[in-house]
């Protein structure tokens, strides 16, 4: 995982693409992520399904010919660079905001034959009225390329800016987020969304990773969900991501400290919550 210090480039790079999301919905960053990474994310999830025996859910929104594999920060070293990745986490937290939080970490293989997903969208079981700010913002990688053939996500530009979600089920007209491996689709959680058709005679492969804002229930239970001995050896930041920290001074605190600290053995010689700043 790349670990340099953000440049003047880097940081106008993450606005400009932050600034799409907000006006588009979604933006792509093409060459985001480093070929090793790719080919050790591509090996281990194969290596993860066979000795899982992990098969397609057989539902309408996970699909039939599709096979998930979740939980992955539990599953291996590989994905702890994942949420954290410079290339990605700097545009989510223009979208959210720094106290933003892991919500999810899967990966989706589309085979061929599989349908297109019904479009909806991430944040539509928040019972809160639309449009409002972001309280997701998710991503995928493009481990394979990514196609209108092969199932590549299918979007509506600026959906994420309409008063309602979509109707489970219904047909909209919607655009391919085609781009190469290695690229990165970043969206607004509002945004009307789906995997698209495989049409093609080729797997179609990605990871997706999932943010929501520190304030927000995570989709999947990073705290309960990941084992403690794992957690203990996660980057600080990292950490924060999976929630093991305090979200605006307040938010998430046990007995006025953070869960690191009280969990996983951290320090907690300074100050936790916002009453003793």
């Amino acid at each position: 995982m790349p670990t340099s210090i953000p440049t003047g480039e880097d940081r106008a790079r993450a606005d400009a693409h932050a600034a799409a999301v907000a006006e588009q919905g979604y933006t792509i960053v093409a060459d985001a992520i480093e070929r090793e990474l790719l080919d050790e994310l591509t090996e281990t999830l194969e290596r993860l399904e066979r000795d899982l025996g992990a098969e397609p859910a057989g539902n309408s929104f996970e699909g039939h010919h599709t096979v998930r594999i979740y939980n992955l920060l539990a599953r291996g070293e590989v994905f702890e660079g994942v949420p954290v990745h410079n290339a990605v986490l700097p545009i989510v937290e223009r979208v959210l905001d720094t106290g933003c939080l892991v919500s999810s970490l899967s990966s989706i293989a589309i085979d061929p034959g599989e349908v297109a997903q019904p479009i909806h969208a991430d944040d539509q079981l928040i019972p809160i009225p639309k449009p409002h700010p972001p309280t997701v913002c998710n991503s995928m990688w493009a481990l394979t390329d990514f196609t209108e053939r092969n199932g590549a996500t299918r979007l509506i530009p600026r959906s994420h800016l309409a008063d309602h979600s979509p109707e489970y089920g219904g047909t909209y007209d919607s655009i391919a987020a085609e781009m190469p491996r290695g690229s990165v689709l970043i969206w607004h959680g509002s945004l009307w969304h789906g995997g698209g058709a495989n049409r093609s005679g080729a797997r179609r492969t990605g990871l997706a990773m999932n943010y929501c804002a520190g304030y927000i229930r995570q989709q999947e239970n990073q705290q309960l969900g990941i084992p403690l001995e794992r957690v203990a050896r996660f980057s600080p930041r990292l950490q924060q991501l999976c929630g093991f920290d305090i979200y605006s001074g307040l938010i998430g605190h046990i007995d006025k400290r953070r869960p690191a600290d009280v969990v996983l053995g951290g320090s907690a010689g300074s100050p936790s919550t916002l009453w003793d700043g």
